[in-house]
């Protein structure tokens, strides 16, 4: 059976959802990635943080296939894209944890959530929320 990704809230280096992006690209190349997050590799979610940090994505990939840890690999995402301090970090964590909620992402959080058959569950209100539970750490 196929995985899905670690939890859009898991901290690299305080950064929330970095850790995910590379679990997709690791989970990917073992061929052992759920088949509907491999269409958006590099995209949505993963291509807003590659902007918010200026790497892009097949460099990142190549880097991520290289080995490494976690916090090696952000670190050069500092190096090669653009260093972030602990405000710009914050700024990050906040976007990402609230995407979804009365902003330009509640229409395919909405349809998502129909989709999965979560169309009732008031407390999922944000994407990060949404992943939690369309990929089976809540319920």
């Amino acid at each position: 059976m196929k995985s899905a990704p670690l939890s859009a809230y898991q901290e690299t280096l305080g950064m929330v959802y970095f850790a995910r992006m590379l679990d997709k690209i690791r989970l990917h190349a073992a061929e052992n990635l759920r088949e509907d997050f491999c269409e958006n590799l590099g995209k949505g979610f993963d291509g807003r943080c590659l902007n918010f940090l200026r790497v892009d994505y097949d460099d990142l990939k190549a880097r991520v296939l290289i080995g490494g840890g976690d916090e090696e690999i952000l670190n050069w995402c500092f190096e090669a894209g653009r260093p972030l301090n602990e405000g710009d970090i914050f700024v990050w964590n906040q976007y990402m944890k609230k995407a979804g909620w009365k902003d330009g992402t509640t229409e395919m959080l909405i349809r998502r959530k129909r989709e999965s058959g979560l169309e009732n569950r008031d407390e999922i209100e944000t994407m990060a929320e949404y992943f939690e539970y369309d990929e089976g750490r809540k319920s």
